[in-house]
């Protein structure tokens, strides 16, 4: 797309945001909505949304790819080599491919895109000098390895009947459910840990590494320390005490490892014919990345609202911001 195409820029801070200040799109919200829950519902299950499109894909690798549970009932390289290069090739073509199609090809100029800059290159502050080159290390190394440990592992659980397990005929209801309450877990799961690597300590030395993605691009959204990886997959955990059937294990891994791609792309939909056909990133989760020390969580959990860490992306909400990270970290 060329350049003389792409709108002018919203701001001197951004060059595009929603509406603002943003609005509570929370399902948590009291007293409920029936009619606001029915839209949500619609939205993320009964059309081609991000969440659909991701189950279908875990849906055709336990189908094609990844080895049968009967193959991991004993720990051997040949099957867990097996899981980690479907994760991998996975990992490049849905990071890869966001990347080259938004960054390469340039296919929707700017529109929708939240940062007016591109991926930093020269700067001695990315190893290789070069922020997409830097994510990719550590997306491509601790973040597809570790998943793929993680998931060997509850696969090994699965399969020797050490958690609980379902299967659709028996189930139906709970399979369903399974799948839309896996998203909401993940939320919870990420809003705590995310605080606790926001703690000084943790922040400085684990991370810090994420967060030098500022303008965030498809491959940072795995681009993590190993410690942070270790805290982030853990999230995998529920699945010892949640009955699941193998597809929530590999939904729940894609939405966790690949999926973070689509979350951290930096625009906020995907444009075909200039119509928004799928959302990506947020505006919610971009504040977080300019502004640290807020948003900790995403927009369907209350966490942020409830706890005084919400910005709604207004000037007040920077200052409040800024002020708090003051507090917390000083001069960092």
């Amino acid at each position: 797309m060329a350049n003389h195409t792409d709108p002018e820029p919203v701001s001197r801070e951004w060059n595009y945001h929603p509406d603002l200040p943003l609005a509570d799109p929370s399902i948590f919200k009291w007293p409920p909505d029936p009619r606001f829950l029915g839209r949500w519902l619609v939205c993320n299950w009964l059309m081609l949304s991000e969440r659909v499109m991701l189950v279908l894909l875990a849906t055709l690798c336990w189908w094609l790819f990844y080895p049968s549970l009967e193959a991991a009932k004993t720990f051997s390289v040949g099957w867990i080599f097996q899981v980690w290069l479907v994760n991998l090739g996975l990992m490049i073509g849905m990071a890869g491919g966001l990347h080259g199609y938004f960054y390469i090809r340039k296919g929707q100029g700017k529109a929708l895109k939240f940062d007016h800059r591109e991926p930093a290159r020269g700067n001695r502050l990315w190893n290789f000098s070069n922020q997409v080159h830097d994510n990719m290390f550590w997306s491509l190394g601790s973040g597809v390895l570790q998943l793929t440990l993680f998931q060997a592992a509850m696969m090994w659980l699965m399969t020797n009947g050490y958690v609980p397990t379902i299967t659709l005929a028996s189930n139906p209801i709970l399979f369903a459910a399974g799948l839309v309450l896996l998203p909401i877990w993940s939320a919870f799961h990420f809003y705590w840990v995310h605080r606790l690597l926001h703690a000084p300590a943790l922040y400085k030395r684990v991370h810090a590494l994420h967060h030098r993605n500022v303008n965030v691009g498809p491959w940072s959204g795995l681009s993590m320390h190993p410690v942070e990886h270790l805290l982030y997959f853990s999230s995998l955990m529920i699945h010892c005490v949640f009955p699941s059937h193998p597809i929530h294990l590999y939904f729940h891994v894609i939405y966790l490892g690949p999926g973070a791609a689509m979350t951290h792309t930096g625009y906020e939909d995907l444009l075909v014919k200039d119509k928004r056909r799928l959302a990506l990133g947020t505006f919610y989760h971009q504040l977080h990345h300019r502004y640290y020390e807020c948003n900790y969580g995403n927009q369907e959990m209350p966490w942020d609202r409830w706890f005084g860490t919400f910005h709604d992306g207004s000037d007040e909400g920077t200052k409040v911001t800024r002020a708090r990270k003051k507090e917390m970290h000083g001069k960092i």
